[in-house]
């Protein structure tokens, strides 16, 4: 299942097929996209293709609709340490409607995601309001996701399930025209999960004197409840030159004690009305929850107990490029605009309490000393958009 992926990573690959809000009610334009990504990196490979499209009525009604598969091969090395491979496809369908009516801007959205070991059903609303000469906008979002936890076993094909979940998100955002060159927002986001949360295909390790490797399995026990919060301040300043320079900053923490700091600086600069050029520096930091731990004293030692490395302290750095070209700038036919777009990120993670034991057996390692896990992922993204 693609919750097994690194949490940046899934957003930089289906990033690009989310709808932007703009800072005044205004309907997004009529188009069609044909998308494809691919991630490499940690041991897992996954390709992704999309078709969206998007069409108003009225000036008033906006629909969006979009399918998206991608095929998952491999096993992080979290996995592997139970000799675990997945392979897997996921398919989502989603559809989304729009409506303005005045300065308010209302959309309703549903979103199906399946796998062989996970089925996801989520619903969003939002509205977002303009005021004081249309430089203030203040949004209001809900997201509900029901979630059906599984775990697929390659070897005989069958399928255990494990529980449900529940997720839902709370959402509170401005937007401020501050200048005429700059704009600022801030939004405020409620988290709240109960149910499985566990990743079924991931063990904690325990110290066992009497296995050759100097350690055991056993399973994760995660609480049933989680509580997040994070906070995102962001700013766009608009250069002379046609540029603009942007920054965002995000403060993430929750009730299992993981707390995150997120800082992206981005830059963007068309060039002949054919292209538009962008680059992108994203820093982000993470302390560990609370329960988990690399190497536990013994089985089953704490109440709640957890080595899944997006649980464990970490860095990341990631730096983008993105290229868009407009190779139908007047239109053809039915189209008023045509462009293709490429995106390319380099992702290195380094984690600080979380062990690389795959390469236990090498001589001079012992349980608890094997080296600190890193490694780096390439994130491919193209898509061809077409405006009508």
């Amino acid at each position: 299942m693609c919750a097994w992926l690194p949490p940046l990573a899934a957003l930089l690959i289906f990033g690009a097929l989310l709808p932007h809000r703009a800072f005044a009610a205004v309907l997004p334009d009529d188009r069609a996209d044909i998308f494809y990504s691919s991630y490499n990196g940690g041991g897992m490979n996954i390709k992704g293709e999309s078709v969206l499209v998007r069409k108003k009525f009225a000036e008033q009604f906006s629909v969006q609709a979009n399918y998206f598969i991608d095929k998952v091969s491999g096993a992080s090395v979290d996995v592997l340490s139970n000799a675990s491979v997945i392979k897997d496809e996921r398919k989502q369908k989603s559809i989304s409607l729009d409506y303005i009516r005045d300065k308010t801007q209302y959309n309703a959205a549903y979103t199906n995601s399946t796998e062989k070991d996970y089925i996801s059903n989520t619903t969003h609303f939002s509205l977002s309001q303009d005021m004081f000469g249309d430089l203030t906008t203040v949004s209001l979002g809900f997201t509900r996701s029901r979630d059906k936890v599984s775990e697929y076993n390659n070897g005989n094909h069958t399928v255990d399930r494990k529980g449900f979940a529940d997720t839902r998100s709370y959402e509170v955002g401005l937007s401020q025209v501050l200048s005429k060159n700059l704009i600022g927002g801030l939004t405020l986001e409620v988290i709240t999960d109960q149910g499985y949360l566990n990743n079924p295909y991931r063990f904690v390790r325990y110290t066992d004197p009497s296995n050759p490797k100097g350690y055991s399995l056993g399973n994760e026990v995660y609480p049933n409840t989680r509580t997040s919060n994070a906070l995102t301040a962001r700013a766009k300043y608009f250069l002379p030159y046609r540029a603009a320079a942007s920054v965002s900053y995000r403060y993430f923490h929750d009730t299992w004690g993981i707390k995150g700091n997120t800082t992206e600086i981005g830059y963007t600069q068309p060039f002949s009305n054919l292209f538009i050029f962008e680059g992108r520096l994203r820093f982000y930091s993470q302390r560990r929850a609370s329960f988990y731990s690399d190497l536990f004293s013994g089985p089953a030692v704490q109440n709640f107990e957890g080595r899944d490395r997006n649980l464990a302290s970490s860095k990341n750095t990631t730096i983008g490029a993105k290229v868009t070209y407009a190779f139908l700038p007047n239109g053809w036919k039915m189209f008023r605009r045509g462009t293709i777009t490429g995106d390319v990120s380099r992702i290195t993670f380094k984690y600080n309490d979380f062990r690389d034991i795959k390469d236990f057996g090498i001589p001079g390692y012992v349980a608890g000393t094997e080296p600190f896990y890193k490694f780096n992922a390439t994130v491919w993204q193209v898509y061809c958009s077409m405006f009508f």
